[in-house]
């Protein structure tokens, strides 16, 4: 099932709080960058059986999912300054 919200056809994203900023900005491909590294450390958490580095990798995912909420909020919204 296929859902589309149709609010990304001209080319424009939403940031937290609802401002809206093109899908080709720096923040967008920032803050898509710092998911996609996000995700790949849970594949390496998925395979490895280190709990030592495993809890390491879980400590870089929580800042790294702080920096994507701070990429992701407007800098007169961000609550994390």
């Amino acid at each position: 099932m296929k859902i589309y919200t149709k609010t990304g056809d001209d080319g424009t994203t939403s940031l937290v709080g609802g401002e809206r900023v093109g899908k080709d900005s720096l923040r967008v491909e920032c803050y898509g960058t710092v998911d996609e590294v996000n995700s790949i450390l849970g594949l390496i958490v998925a395979e490895i059986k280190n709990e030592d580095v495993c809890s390491l990798i879980n400590k870089i995912q929580n800042k790294l999912f702080t920096i994507g909420g701070e990429l992701a909020t407007p800098e007169n919204k961000s609550d994390f300054n």
